[in-house]
C-alpha cells in the first residue's frame, strides 16, 4: 500500500471529516503497530477461495491476502474452541493445564494483553469469549469486552454486531495504540443463514469431482440425514460470504480512518470444520450445512490430524509484511503468538517458561525452520499425544494395541500413508521426544463442566 504524505493525508482527512483533525497516521511512525485479530469459529483450511474453494466468495479476505502474507502450514494449539484460545493468549500448550482453562480461566498466567495493555495499548475483545468464567472488564489486560452472540437472522450476517462493536472501539481510539480481538461465530453450528444471503448463492450445483477424496465422507454423510447437497453448501457458502463482508467492513474502516499501514491485520481460524454428524440429541435440524472444507487434508474438529489442526492464517502489515506473498514452507503456530507480537512491539520481559517462540523474522518474510518441534494433546491422561518435527508428524496410538503412525507431510498431507514401519530410526527417535514431552503433563485434569469444554 502507498504511503501517504502528511499534507496528503491531511487533504484526505479533511475530505472525509471536514475538519482539520489529523488522522493517527501523521502523529509520527514512532506509534507502535495496531494490531487488529479476527478469529473465525470452525472454519476449514479450504473455506476461502484463496486457500482453493471451489465456491467460495472471499473478495475481502482475497485482497487481504493479495496486500500481505498468507501463509500454508499454520496451526492452532487445540481443536475446540477454548484449548485454541488457551495456546495463543498465554503462549503455553493447553495440555499443561491442570485446570482446564475454559472452566477456570489461566490462572497466574500472563496473556499478551496484559503485556500490550502495559505497554500501553488499548485492548478490547469482541463476540465470542470461551477463555473462563469471568467476562468482567480488566480480565487478562483487555479493557473492553462486549461478549456478542451470533444472530442467523441478521441479513448482515450472523457476527455483523460484533464486528461493528469492534468497529467503533476501533474509531474510539485511532489516536493510541490498540490491540483488539474480533472473535466471531461463523461458521460455528449451526449453521443457518437469512434468506437474503442465502439467494447469493442460489444457483450454486455442487460437482463431487471439485473436491478433494477426504471431502467425500461428509457427502455422504450429508445425504445420509436426509440433506441436500446443493441446499446445505448454498447455507455454508452463505455464512462464509457474510463473514467475508464483516472482514471487508473493517478493512474499510481501518483505510478510512488513515491506519491501515500502521495495523498488523490477522485473519484465522481456531481449528477445523466441524463434522457433519455430532451425534448429540436436538442438533440434526442444521447438521447438514457443516460443509466446511479442509482442503486435501484429512480430519476436522475434534481431530489432531492436518484437518483439525492447520488453518488459514493471513498477515497485513504494510511495508513490513510482504504483499502477495504465499509462504508454503514455514511450520508456525499459534503458540508463537505471544513472543511474536512482544518482539514486534518491544516487549521485553516475557515469562521464562513459553511453548513458543518469536517468529516475527518468517512474519517478515524470512526463510527457516522453527527452532523446536510442535504438540498437541487433549486435556485428557489417556489421550495420545502428536508431535510434528520438520515434516515429520507422529500420532502416538491410544492403545497399546494398536499402532503409532507416522507421517511425511512433505509428500502427503492427507496422512493417508502411515510409514512407522518403513522409517523406524525416525519413529523411534520421535517416539522418544513426544513421550518425554508427555511426561511433563498434569496426570489428571480438573473440569467442572461450566465451559462448555466439547464447544
Amino acid at each position: 500500500m502507498k504511503k501517504l504524505t502528511v499534507q496528503t493525508s491531511i487533504i484526505f482527512a479533511l475530505c472525509l471529516t471536514g475538519s482539520l483533525e489529523l488522522s493517527a497516521q501523521e502523529v509520527g511512525e514512532a506509534r507502535p503497530p495496531n494490531i487488529v485479530f479476527m478469529f473465525a469459529d470452525d472454519l476449514g483450511y479450504g473455506d476461502l477461495s484463496c486457500y482453493g474453494h471451489p465456491y467460495a466468495r472471499t473478495p475481502n479476505l482475497d485482497q487481504l491476502a493479495a496486500e500481505g502474507t498468507r501463509f500454508s502450514q499454520f496451526y492452532v494449539t487445540g481443536v475446540t474452541c477454548n484449548p485454541s484460545r488457551t495456546g495463543l493468549m498465554t503462549g503455553i500448550y493447553p495440555a499443561r493445564y491442570q485446570k482446564y482453562a475454559a472452566d477456570y480461566g489461566f490462572g497466574d498466567r500472563t496473556t499478551i494483553t496484559e503485556l500490550l495493555n502495559e505497554k500501553g495499548y488499548r485492548t478490547g475483545h469482541f463476540g465470542k469469549w470461551h477463555i473462563g468464567p469471568d467476562e468482567s472488564e480488566g480480565t487478562y489486560g483487555l479493557e473492553t469486552i462486549e461478549v456478542i452472540g451470533g444472530d442467523h437472522d441478521d441479513p448482515e450476517g450472523r457476527d455483523a454486531k460484533l464486528f461493528k462493536a469492534a468497529e467503533n472501539f476501533i474509531r474510539e481510539n485511532k489516536d493510541e495504540p490498540f490491540y483488539v480481538n474480533i472473535w466471531g461465530h461463523s461458521t460455528h453450528f449451526p449453521v443457518h443463514v437469512a434468506d437474503s444471503l442465502a439467494q447469493e448463492f442460489a444457483d450454486e450445483k455442487v460437482d463431487r469431482s471439485s473436491f478433494s477424496e477426504t471431502m467425500q465422507h461428509k457427502f455422504d454423510q450429508c445425504l445420509e440425514i436426509g440433506g441436500d447437497l446443493d441446499d446445505s453448501m448454498n447455507q455454508y457458502l452463505a455464512d462464509v460470504y457474510s463473514l467475508d463482508l464483516n472482514v471487508g467492513c473493517i478493512m474499510k474502516t481501518l483505510e478510512e480512518l488513515g491506519l491501515s499501514d500502521n495495523t498488523i491485520l490477522v485473519f484465522s481460524s481456531d481449528h477445523g470444520p466441524a463434522p457433519v454428524v455430532l451425534g448429540k440429541k436436538g442438533v440434526r435440524e442444521y447438521s447438514n450445512n457443516m460443509l466446511g472444507y479442509a482442503g486435501e487434508l484429512r480430519g476436522g474438529k475434534h481431530e489432531l490430524y492436518e484437518g483439525g489442526t492447520r488453518v488459514p492464517f493471513i498477515v497485513r502489515w504494510p511495508g513490513h509484511i510482504k504483499a502477495g506473498h504465499i509462504d508454503e514452507e514455514s511450520i508456525l503456530s499459534f503458540i508463537d503468538w505471544m513472543p511474536t507480537l512482544a518482539k514486534i512491539v518491544g516487549i521485553e520481559l516475557l515469562p521464562n517458561d513459553l511453548d513458543g517462540e518469536d517468529v516475527s523474522d518468517i512474519w517478515m518474510g524470512q526463510s527457516r525452520e522453527r527452532s523446536g518441534p510442535l504438540f498437541w494433546k487433549d486435556s485428557n491422561p489417556k489421550s495420545p499425544p502428536v508431535m510434528r518435527d520438520g515434516n515429520w508428524k507422529l500420532h502416538l496410538p491410544r492403545k497399546r494395541s494398536d499402532m503409532p503412525e507416522l507421517y511425511d507431510l512433505s509428500k502427503d498431507p492427507s496422512e493417508s500413508s502411515n510409514l512407522a514401519d518403513k522409517f523406524p530410526e525416525v519413529l523411534s527417535e520421535m517416539t522418544a521426544k513426544l513421550e518425554a514431552w508427555n511426561k511433563e503433563l498434569p496426570a489428571s485434569y480438573d473440569k467442572s463442566g461450566r465451559g462448555k469444554s466439547d464447544d
